[in-house]
């Protein structure tokens, strides 16, 4: 009796000190804009923020910059599943992919963790995992997937072509089926789920009562996802982050999208987690996704790969946000805007862009000041002569990332 009552007080500690286990899924529902899913108010994307919270985003880059990215499909996810835009990630389109590896994916960062963590899949295209993750790459240290459920879109004995394509949409239901039965069964720490039909009802119908049908219909596919999840959350010690999102807008009659106007450009995120500032400043973006998941789960990330994403992180602490840059003969004014105004800014910058070819680059520390300086000039002439330049603003919540070319 004695040495239950040990066992059992071992275990209360253990749960004490270590906490739930935390799991983390993201979906991605194609080509649904803002205003749309707002207009609608689908029931189980607003009732996940209801826990959390619920903002419109950004994707497409900076319009006009070097960082300026079509707002397409592919690329949409690419953008989340890195944290960075395609000046840096290199997927350029829908096919004849060839993404930078150097830019890891958060399913690289989670296999390359101290502890084993399992990840997830479920999705109809392949290329998904064997192309934009890069699963058994060499340049991916032969990352593999272990749930992994996909590729419906090449069995046509199970789903044979419909008219406007409602094929893909039962491919859906079974991705979403897939996805909840592996969440109560296999708990994956890490999943990706991809629902594809509601960019193909934009494209078939554009505006109107159709595409607005199958959203509702993908909410409900979402819906059995988020039951998934509260049944692991009640019945196991875990806690997980759920974060629904969309991969790019619409232009104006909704057919169409792959432009920089603001409705293809204006995405949305919703989560379950409590959130910081930054969710609400109107600087949201899809590459904030990964980081936030990052932090949740506690991975860590080489300060290479972290110093490289594009996104902060909308978890935990942030500090500051919206990095520029305003050259001026042999100098460069950083200015940035703040969150904190007493946390330490440490600010880097480096000469050549060796990572986007597998090399290490050569950071040299500027300076350290406080946040609410919120702008420092750097004087070029003291740095390696270049026509290219990083610089990096590293303070304890959170890191901005920018490209100066002269």
């Amino acid at each position: 009796m004695r040495r239950i009552f040990y066992l059992l007080l071992i275990s209360l500690c253990c749960v004490s000190v270590f906490g739930k286990t935390k799991k983390a899924v993201y979906v991605i529902i194609d080509g649904v804009p803002a205003d749309q899913i707002e207009r609608l108010h689908t029931p189980t994307v607003f009732d996940i923020a209801s826990k959390g919270a619920y903002s419109r985003a950004y994707t497409g880059g900076e319009i006009g910059g070097y960082s300026q990215t079509a707002t397409i499909s592919a690329i949409g996810y690419t953008n989340l599943l890195t944290s960075t835009w395609f000046n840096k990630h290199n997927v350029g389109g829908n096919s004849d992919l060839k993404p930078n590896y150097n830019y890891w994916t958060i399913f690289r960062i989670a296999k390359e963790q101290p502890k084993a963590y399992k990840t997830a899949l479920y999705s109809s295209w392949t290329d998904n995992r064997t192309v934009l993750i890069g699963e058994g790459k060499q340049e991916t240290n032969q990352l593999k997937i272990d749930y992994v459920k996909d590729g419906y879109d090449l069995d046509t004995i199970r789903f044979p072509k419909k008219d406007k394509d409602l094929h893909i949409f039962d491919i859906d239901e079974q991705v979403s089926k897939d996805a909840a039965e592996g969440i109560r069964k296999d708990a994956p720490d890490l999943s990706w789920v991809y629902l594809w039909y509601t960019d193909d009802a934009g494209h078939i119908a554009g505006n109107g009562d159709f595409f607005d049908e199958y959203v509702r219909k993908a909410d409900d596919q979402i819906a059995r996802i988020w039951e998934a999840v509260k049944y692991r959350e009640a019945n196991f010690d875990e806690e997980w982050m759920v974060v629904i999102t969309t991969d790019h807008g619409r232009g104006e009659n909704g057919h169409g999208h792959g432009g920089q106007s603001l409705r293809e450009r204006e995405i949305w995120i919703s989560t379950n987690v409590p959130v910081n500032a930054h969710f609400t400043s109107g600087h949201l973006a899809i590459t904030d996704i990964a980081p936030s998941i990052c932090r949740f789960m506690g991975f860590e990330v080489p300060q290479t790969v972290l110093w490289e994403q594009d996104g902060m992180s909308f978890v935990g602490d942030a500090d500051i946000y919206d990095l520029q840059t305003m050259p001026y003969d042999n100098t460069v004014g950083l200015s940035w805007k703040v969150y904190s105004e007493n946390t330490p800014v440490a600010i880097y910058a480096a000469s050549a862009n060796k990572f986007k070819e597998g090399g290490e680059d050569e950071w040299i520390k500027l300076t350290t000041l406080p946040a609410g300086t919120r702008n420092y000039t750097v004087d070029l002439q003291t740095l390696p002569a270049s026509k290219f330049y990083k610089f990096v603003v590293v303070t304890p919540g959170n890191h901005l990332n920018r490209w100066l070319m002269k």
